[in-house]
């Protein structure tokens, strides 16, 4: 693919990709429907409040680049729209599942993917996850990407690359609540001694 996504441009497409196989009798969908697939609350990360402005706006930069299309239907005045990225990106059902499921939800580990990803694709093991995910990673250009272990992470998690390089945030130290703890002990102790010491 030879465009970089902004993050209205990969929900958008992501809610397209999740609908087409969840909700089949519905697709393609309607800027409303669209948009209520964007902001839904359930299965996203982040949950997003866009507007009908935003998502047409995303849209339009979607299908110039050739990664949505538009569907008029004589017996609909409703405009609808589908994304093409089987064909634009040469992706199979599992390999969609797993680029859907990174696009709505942000970087996962492996057994978060297939959790998530269960609607769209039913994944037969971790092993299976972890085969697309290397055929992911492989292609010219990669499509996603492992992520370095981040501080209090037991395992390593995946991204999609759509957005281009990936910005990682280090969550906040957690104070040191030990050394506060000891901290407060210690105090005691010398108000005890202190304390001991006018009734000696």
């Amino acid at each position: 693919m030879d465009h970089t996504l902004n993050d209205t441009e990969v929900r958008v497409l992501g809610s397209l990709i999740e609908k087409e196989i969840t909700t089949p009798d519905y697709y393609p969908l309607s800027l409303n429907a669209l948009v209520a697939a964007c902001n839904q609350s359930s299965n996203r990360n982040p949950v997003v409040h866009f507007g009908e402005d935003t998502v047409a706006r995303a849209l339009d930069t979607l299908r110039e680049k050739k990664l949505v299309h538009q569907v008029e239907r004589s017996e609909s005045r409703v405009t609808k729209y589908r994304h093409v990225l089987y064909e634009a990106m040469d992706l199979g059902r599992p390999t969609i599942a797993i680029m859907c499921a990174l696009m709505l939800r942000g970087p996962q580990t492996v057994g978060e993917i297939r959790t998530r990803s269960n609607r769209l694709y039913d994944f037969s093991s971790l092993e299976e996850v972890e085969t697309v995910l290397n055929s992911l990673m492989s292609g010219d250009p990669p499509l996603i990407v492992r992520l370095p272990r981040q501080t209090g992470q037991k395992e390593v998690r995946y991204a999609h690359l759509l957005s281009g390089e990936v910005r990682l945030v280090e969550p906040e130290a957690e104070p040191d609540r030990i050394g506060k703890l000891e901290k407060e002990l210690d105090d005691l102790k010398k108000q005890f001694e202190e304390f001991r010491k006018q009734f000696e």
